[in-house]
């Protein structure tokens, strides 16, 4: 099979059920066919449509396999007849489909699809948006219908074609009107519930935003594999630059509003986490507060590092395919804008080429700087002013001078050639303080110390303060640069602790799987690609650091910093800790199961110790009383302690047959005799032992799909536990109603009903929550109707009753509805 090409996977997405994917998908089966491909339909679902069906014809069919399930027979897609047929296309419908257990069967039907692609045989499949499992919560609530069958996005994702079928929303609910979709008889409860035009148009909406990130990624994809640096303006996508300070709140909201002019636009913040213009001093209560607010308006946070604050935005947004950019007008003053040359703004808007770039004002442009020097080492046009500076600051201070002689002695003219010097060093570093000092020093000597205008020393004293002066000079320079560079290492290693601040926040909000750590860790870096690999490669242009035992994290792209280097590590290191999470929950999960088995194992034991103990000490005293011969007992008091002995045989009887129905559930071995069933055939004696019990009249309720025995035991254990938390004096309402072709029976009472945390714990078996009496029953009572609904077919499922209490609704299919078109679970619906 490792010579065998994967098949390739098409998916028709729906917006929503009855768009016509399954028409679109059998419509290129047949263009398939007619072209002389071997095209076999594996599984197609018409839902009783002739359109549909008609296309059909000329195509061949795989009969499908059936299977006995629950009492039941259904019909699932033949595998193995598929496989052993081995077509060039296969077309295999609900790719969310979860197969009946038995037979080997998969779980999932994706997994039949999988194994279709691994032989080699092409596929083609449809899907409705509603069981994406990133949209599922989504659908639900929009449209107010729960879909339990759902398939990972990724799963979808690597299909090799998508493509969507859409429909305007008032076109399909004239199909809907039409019969074209449903049945008659649903088709007003369909347009007034799920088919409303605001759930199409949602639904629709949903739809093309999914599709078109696809597509977006695509694109992505395409641009970086033939290295296609410019910017296609195919979506507004608008980068808005922050630097922790307090405009940044500002700068969101404007980018904000620039995003929300264009439908579907995206908006990403980006922090560079280094130690010039947008990365150093700044306040981390002000970034994780402005993280919030941009990713309640529907953005993207990001943080990266580069030694270049504009070059970094610029690529980081050329990399992201921008098409605007937002930025901060300077903070810095015009005095520090003129002695430093442009700042971030101006050289971003000069490297930015065809990606348009916003400057906004904010309270603070031109208050002065809150940031630290803005670049690491002196830029090309400082390395310039420093030694001009050097040379010609000296001669115009001393022309300055020269004029004003007479008021200031040569002690006051030295230490303003100090201050000059001082303010080179500042400018250029320490080399061009050495040329100033120098340059000085030869312009004191001749222009103010005497013999003035010739370079000799006559006094002393004056030569010991030219001394003096280049020595102090020289070492102030020194001290000056020094403190700068201490100041940079100093900001650098506060961008370092921020950044993996802010991967320690992304991984406390739960981001730290392991895809999203290596899309992180390649966003902040700059690189092309990030993975975990098995061994450190050595090919050129990657770096790869050890990310825990027999796992290297491996970066593609430029070479990074001894700096750089030392925050990767703490990356891989979060890598490698993700990597043993993800080992460590694998064994729970396998590890689960056992332990359930074991708790399920105790609380029998407990449940059984007690509950069966009891009815049968209480015959077994009775029947050894009768059968004593030292006492003769009268006659009432020989019924008497034969009906108890009757009562707790017949007690003990229900107790064990519940066990075993339970147990015979839970194997999938319980016997089903499925046929018409009217509720008066079987209330009557599933309330025989329940007191106090208002039937509502059941003359105009049709006949079920039902074990009679089965639903018979249902009704009576619901009735039963209802009667339990039903007050003195209050009645166990029973009551049903017919919805679409479900008949709903509610076994209603007036108790202190559930919080509704507690009710995913309700169908547990031995569980008694809320039972005033938790000595009597194994709480297997709702367990074991849940399970015979079920198996037959239906739901159960509680509800609150209005003014106080729980209602328990049964929901079972009308009878003329055979077994094999019964759906197996409450997700099938037809489209």
């Amino acid at each position: 099979m490792s010579d065998v090409r994967p098949g390739r996977l098409k998916v028709y997405l729906g917006a929503a059920p009855g768009v016509g994917k399954t028409y679109r998908m059998l419509d290129e089966g047949r263009r398939r066919a007619a072209r002389g491909a071997d095209v076999v339909v594996g599984f197609a679902e018409c839902h009783g449509r002739p359109h549909t069906e008609a296309m059909l014809d000329g195509l061949e069919s795989v009969p499908r396999a059936s299977g006995a399930y629950r009492g039941g027979r259904f019909e699932e897609m033949d595998l193995a007849a598929l496989l052993a047929r081995r077509p060039q296309v296969a077309i295999v419908d609900e790719f969310a489909h979860g197969n009946v257990p038995g037979d080997g069967r998969n779980p999932k039907r994706r997994q039949d699809i999988e194994m279709l692609l691994d032989a080699g045989i092409d596929v083609i499949t449809a899907l409705d948006i509603q069981h994406l499992e990133s949209l599922n919560d989504v659908v639900e609530k929009i449209t107010g219908v729960p879909h339990h069958e759902t398939v990972p996005d990724e799963v979808v994702r690597r299909a090799r074609q998508i493509e969507l079928v859409d429909m305007e929303p008032e076109g399909l609910r004239r199909r809907m009107a039409h019969g074209d979709i449903y049945a008659p008889e649903k088709i007003d409860a369909a347009l007034a519930n799920y088919f409303r035009p605001g759930n199409l148009t949602a639904l629709r909406q949903l739809a093309l935003l999914w599709v078109a990130d696809r597509v977006d990624e695509a694109l992505q994809e395409y641009r970086t594999r033939h290295g296609i640096g410019g910017v296609w303006e195919t979506r507004e996508r608008v980068v808005v630059a922050l630097t922790g300070g307090p405009e940044g709140d500002t700068l969101i909201r404007r980018a904000a509003r620039i995003a929300d002019r264009s439908a579907g636009g995206d908006l990403l913040a980006v922090h560079v986490a280094r130690s010039d213009g947008l990365a150093s001093g700044v306040s981390h209560a002000s970034l994780a507060r402005q993280r919030r607010l941009i990713e309640d308006l529907g953005g993207s946070y990001h943080s990266v590092v580069g030694d270049d604050v504009p070059t970094t935005l610029v690529e980081f947004a050329r990399g992201e395919n921008a098409t605007q950019l937002v930025l901060g007008t300077s903070r810095r003053g015009r005095l520090a804008r003129f002695l430093t040359g442009p700042g971030t703004g101006e050289t971003v808007t000069e490297l930015s080429g065809d990606i348009d770039v916003h400057r906004v004002t904010h309270e603070r442009a031109g208050r002065g700087t809150l940031l630290p020097s803005r670049r690491r080492t002196l830029s090309p046009a400082r390395l310039i002013a420093g030694p001009v500076t050097g040379l010609v600051l000296p001669v115009l201070l001393t022309v300055v001078l020269a004029r004003t002689r007479g008021p200031l002695n040569l002690t006051s003219e030295a230490l303003l050639f100090l201050l000059a010097v001082v303010g080179v060093a500042c400018i250029g570093g320490v080399a061009s303080a050495v040329i100033a000092s120098v340059t000085a020093s030869l312009l004191l000597n001749y222009w103010f110390i005497p013999p003035i205008g010739a370079f000799t020393l006559d006094d002393p004293n004056a030569l010991l303060a030219l001394a003096v002066f280049a020595v102090v000079a020289a070492v102030v320079a020194a001290v000056v640069d020094r403190s700068l560079r201490l100041s940079r290492r100093s900001a650098r290693a506060t961008a370092e602790a921020e950044t993996m601040s802010s991967l320690a926040g992304s991984i406390v909000r739960g981001e730290a799987t392991i895809p999203a750590l290596l899309e992180r860790t390649r966003e902040t870096f700059g690189m092309e690609s990030a993975e975990l690999v098995d061994e450190a490669p050595e090919e050129a242009g990657v770096t790869a650091v050890p990310a825990g035992p027999g796992a290297w994290l491996a970066l593609r792209g430029r070479t990074l910093s001894s700096s750089e280097r030392r925050v990767l590590a703490a990356f891989a290191a979060h890598a490698g800790s993700a990597v043993e999470r993800a080992r460590l929950a694998e064994a729970a999960a396998e590890v689960e199961p056992v332990k359930a088995a074991d708790r399920l194992r105790t609380a029998l034991l407990r449940a059984v110790g007690h509950d069966l103990r009891t009815p049968l000490a209480a015959g077994w005293a009775a029947v050894t009383s009768l059968r004593s011969r030292d006492i003769e007992f009268p006659p009432e008091d020989r019924d008497e302690l034969l009906a108890t002995a009757d009562e707790s045989m017949a007690k003990l009887n229900r107790l064990v047959e519940n066990l075993l129905d339970l147990s015979r559930l839970e194997a999938g071995a319980l016997t089903l005799d499925l046929r018409a069933t009217s509720l008066e055939e079987v209330l009557p004696t599933a309330l025989a032992d329940v007191p106090d019990v208002d039937v509502v009249d059941l003359e105009e309720i049709p006949a079920v799909l039902a074990d009679p025995p089965l639903l018979e035991r249902v009704i009576a254990n619901l009735a039963g536990n209802a009667a339990r938390h039903t007050p003195d004096g209050r009645k166990v309402l029973v009551t049903a109603s017919v919805l679409a072709d479900q008949v709903e029976l509610r076994v209603v009472d007036r108790g202190p009903g559930l919080p509704a945390e507690g009710r995913d714990r309700l169908f547990e078996p031995f569980q008694r929550l809320g039972d005033t009496d938790n000595a009597t029953g194994l709480g297997l009572g709702l367990a074991l109707a849940r399970g015979l609904t079920e198996a037959m077919n239906g739901t159960l499922s509680p509800e609150d009753t209005p003014g106080g209490g729980l209602t328990m609704v049964v929901s079972l299919p009308f009878a003329q509805r055979t077994p094999s078109a019964v759906p197996t679970k409450a997700s099938r619906r037809p489209e």
